[in-house]
């Protein structure tokens, strides 16, 4: 079995994170298996699939190809117009791109080309070999990207099959694409060595150029990409409206990955946010870390405060991998991995005084937030565990092969 994957992005975002698993679990469960991973930015995402014995090929996007995005794009007539102007940009230098990349993989000689990300689903049909059978991996709600579904629902007869990283996102693809196509609902694993209650710790305040915090401080955060709809501002307003009695300080840890137009916060607006909420002294930015794991475990409480739903959230798979306990959005594929009140807590997407309250719940409560680390734990060992990912994806694999 030949096996090309094809990602936009060599930066580590939570759908790279999912292909590093994949790629690690069907390598030890398949290790006779030929992978191949093609990727359009070289980055960290390239030399930890070769680390885990994945050979990889990076082939840039042209800039305007890169630069293409729909999520700041979607609201009125200025905003399309200005979206199928890219689009027209780009066109040109796309179709120089496919046909470097159409010469990969004809030497590749795939019998699978396994596309991330909503760009590559597009560029791999229109790239691929004669025989190769397209395998879709979603990690996207295709409702709230219009242009992205149109096109999408163009080309899915030429799919020939499509992973979604929830029961929530397979629902809305059937419902989009009808029976035409099979979809496949399967968790994002989780790398439970990496992610595991004891192991290196970041000095968060020493990153975040913060002094030291006192004795008994309870640190909260949020880890995500700077993309606008991770709920940075609603996280800032929450805490902004905590009491000022209560010895707590704050962190975003990350930065911004991808390159498209207007989908993300930059550094200095989310400063400027603090600043003008008068929280700058307790609360802190640490920029991208290469290791998340060592962030979460710096924290007491990680917070998840996405305003739109969430396909999957694996940064809640990873807190509750590493013992902590988390607060989620109560939306989407979240949904489908914590219960709240057992193994989170989970409060209204967007709503900056919920939150507020279920932040000030666990800086008081170290009992409980003792108990949720355990029991999300618990619940990673049982759910997330990469060995899934192969003994799922192997029979998928192996069926498009036989009928294509």
């Amino acid at each position: 079995m030949r096996i090309a994957f094809l990602n936009p992005t060599g930066e580590l975002g939570g759908a790279e994170a999912s292909l590093l698993q994949v790629l690690a679990s069907l390598r030890e469960a398949r290790p006779s298996w030929s992978l191949h991973l093609v990727v359009a930015s070289d980055g960290p995402l390239a030399g930890r699939a070769r680390a885990c014995g994945v050979p990889t090929t990076v082939l840039p996007f042209p800039a305007s190809l890169a630069r293409l995005g729909e999520w700041g794009r979607r609201n009125g007539f200025v905003d399309r117009a200005a979206l199928m102007t890219g689009v027209c940009r780009a066109a040109v230098p796309t179709t120089a791109y496919v046909a470097r990349l159409r010469d990969i993989l004809r030497d590749l000689d795939p019998d699978v080309l396994h596309t991330n990300g909503l760009k590559m689903h597009v560029l791999g049909i229109w790239a691929r070999p004669p025989r190769a059978a397209v395998l879709w991996h979603l990690h996207d709600y295709l409702g709230a990207r219009p242009f992205s579904s149109r096109l999408l629902r163009r080309y899915v007869a030429r799919c020939a099959g499509i992973v979604a990283n929830s029961h929530s996102v397979a629902d809305e693809l059937r419902a989009l694409f009808g029976s035409g196509v099979h979809v496949y609902p399967l968790h994002n694993a989780v790398d439970l060595d990496q992610f595991s209650p004891e192991g290196p710790v970041l000095d968060l305040d020493g990153l975040a150029g913060l002094p030291p915090g006192e004795r008994g401080v309870v640190r909260v955060g949020l880890v995500a990409t700077f993309a606008r709809w991770k709920g940075h501002g609603t996280f800032l307003k929450a805490f902004a409206k905590l009491p000022s009695a209560l010895r707590v300080r704050g962190y975003i840890v990350g930065g911004p990955l991808y390159q498209t137009d207007r989908s993300q916060y930059s550094m200095e607006e989310l400063r400027a946010c603090a600043e003008e909420l008068g929280i700058s002294s307790r609360f802190g930015f640490t920029g991208f870390v290469t290791d998340p794991s060592s962030a979460i475990r710096a924290l007491d409480v990680v917070v998840h405060a996405s305003t739109e739903p969430e396909p999957f959230g694996l940064v809640i798979a990873e807190a509750m991998a590493c013992g902590r306990p988390v607060i989620v959005s109560d939306a989407g594929g979240a949904v489908e991995i914590v219960a709240g009140g057992v193994n989170a807590v989970v409060h209204p997407p967007g709503d900056a005084d919920a939150l507020a309250d279920r932040i000030a719940q666990l800086v008081a409560d170290l009992p409980l937030r003792k108990r949720l680390g355990e029991a999300g734990r618990a619940t990673a060992v049982e759910r997330f565990t990469r060995t899934r990912l192969a003994a799922a994806l192997a029979p998928v694999y192996e069926a498009l092969v036989s009928v294509n």
